[in-house]
């Protein structure tokens, strides 16, 4: 029988924390919570968690100090942020940090659930198609390696959120096909929900700031018009100006 997935859950309201517990148990996985920063980063520094339920306003160290650590570890967490600090600042703040997702209390306990068993699946799902490949992708001096998570831009290293290297994989992996906004959260976000798209067109914006020479005319990550993007695994070849879509 496969080991149950461990959840380390860092949260200082006992309410929240003993209900989404009870729900996260109900799935079968393994939760260990504490209401302290600085107990939840030696916890998380303990190792082997498959995913960190985390929020921001903690006692001792607090949850984007806690995300910033778990980033500088080897082995990669999935982390989702909750926090009563719902502005975009926080939220981009987090995300920028090396969080996969960040829910804004008060928010749903099966919505968070929800999004914890996408990260899961997302993660396992990951870590198959790395095995499966066992290499890097090279693509016209874009270079994107999965086992070390890295990806350079002739030669250059590209400082990548990780779901901004997920999504970066996921089109080298997929170059000349054409996706939806849904078909993309689905796939790298690993949940497919109406109203969150505006999530997919902010991190292609972010990944075009970061890999394409002219982001506001791309030639990697193009707009197909009324069907989604395309990513082109050879700028050289001419396609960006051949669609005429590239906003």
């Amino acid at each position: 029988m496969e080991n149950p997935k461990r959840i380390l859950l860092v949260e200082d309201d006992v309410g929240i924390a003993n209900v989404l517990a009870i729900h996260l148990r109900d799935e079968r996985y393994e939760v260990v919570h504490t209401a302290d920063g600085a107990d939840g980063l030696r916890l998380l520094e303990q190792g082997g968690w498959d995913a960190l339920v985390l929020d921001l306003m903690l006692p001792g160290v607090d949850g984007l100090e806690i995300c910033r650590r778990a980033r500088a570890m080897t082995r990669y967490t999935p982390i989702i942020i909750t926090s009563a600090r719902s502005s975009e600042v926080h939220r981009i703040l987090g995300l920028e940090l090396g969080a996969d997702d960040y829910l804004a209390k008060p928010f749903s306990v099966l919505e968070l659930v929800a999004r914890v068993k996408a990260l899961l699946r997302r993660a396992d799902a990951m870590a198959r198609d790395v095995r499966a490949d066992a290499g890097s992708l090279d693509l016209a001096g874009l270079t994107v390696d999965p086992l070390a998570r890295e990806a350079t831009v002739d030669g250059r290293r590209l400082e990548l959120t990780p779901r901004e290297f997920d999504l970066l994989y996921f089109f080298a992996r997929h170059a000349g096909k054409v996706f939806s906004r849904m078909d993309l959260l689905n796939a790298v976000w690993g949940y497919q929900h109406e109203g969150y798209e505006h999530t997919v067109n902010t991190h292609i914006n972010r990944l075009r700031s970061k890999i394409e020479v002219d982001p506001a005319q791309p030639t990697r990550i193009l707009t197909v018009w009324r069907r989604g993007y395309r990513f082109v695994a050879d700028p050289r070849s001419g396609e960006a100006a051949d669609t005429g879509a590239t906003s």
